[in-house]
């Protein structure tokens, strides 16, 4: 039984989203992919669902295997890669059984096709989705190699006109000037623009996502998944963790 909502605003500041997980959010020490996690992250979304904000998801596959991992042992970069987007699959229907056990109406769809166990990602089905209130998780990466999750967040954000990146960091809770794990005195930014983002290498996505997000103008909101009722405060649009957005 999912745990009832607190009381959201009555207009949320946003229409649509898109929340990028990674993988490592859907694990413990213990357990790489752990249900209970899953059922946490759920029933965050299913708030956010139900003050009105159309959802949609991207998901890592870390937690699983990393494309990084096979190419260190001489593994061909491309099969690593394809690897690492079935990893996301897996991932994707964990998340989707979650959000279905709470009542969410979910579909997963993938850039590469699986037809039973996933539809094949059309952008227009994706957004009629959307629009009926379903949950939309996008699974599979960008179906190409050489091609990280957070790229595949930032393009499908572009595709189906989300307002807003939500990036939920697993133990990181904004964009810091150095590293808080080696600097205690570490400053995090309430608001930087992309090209501080990417100009400083400040380590939150990659550069390929971040110019994605400029060029379209799909602001980011970089926050802690670790936080009590993070991504549902951060799809209502409450300010919580870092802010990316335009100027120079």
């Amino acid at each position: 039984m999912a745990a009832q909502e607190p009381n959201p605003p009555l207009s949320p500041r946003y229409r649509r989203v898109m929340l990028k997980l990674s993988g490592e959010a859907l694990g413990s020490t213990d357990d790489p992919l752990d249900a209970r996690i899953a059922e946490e992250i759920a029933g965050q979304i299913r708030s956010g669902v139900h003050a009105g904000v159309q959802m949609a998801i991207v998901v890592g596959g870390g937690n699983i295997w990393r494309g990084a991992s096979g190419t260190a042992w001489g593994m061909d970069r491309a099969t690593a890669d394809y690897m690492g987007m079935l990893a996301t699959v897996i991932n994707a229907l964990a998340l989707q059984d979650a959000l279905e056990r709470n009542d969410v109406p979910t579909r997963v769809q993938t850039s590469i096709e699986m037809r039973q166990v996933a539809e094949p990602y059309i952008r227009r089905r994706a957004i009629r989705h959307l629009e009926k209130g379903r949950v939309v998780i996008f699974a599979g990466g960008t179906g190409n190699p050489f091609f990280s999750t957070d790229t595949t967040a930032a393009l499908r954000a572009a595709e189906i006109d989300a307002e807003i990146v939500l990036m939920a960091k697993h133990g990181v809770d904004g964009v810091y000037d150095s590293d808080p794990a080696l600097n205690p005195q570490a400053h995090r930014f309430a608001e930087i623009t992309y090209r501080q983002l990417i100009s400083q290498s400040l380590g939150v996505m990659d550069a390929t996502a971040a110019s994605l997000c400029m060029e379209n103008g799909i602001p980011i909101r970089v926050f802690a998944i670790d936080d009590y009722d993070s991504i549902r405060r951060a799809a209502l649009g409450e300010p919580v963790g870092t802010l990316v957005k335009g100027g120079v």
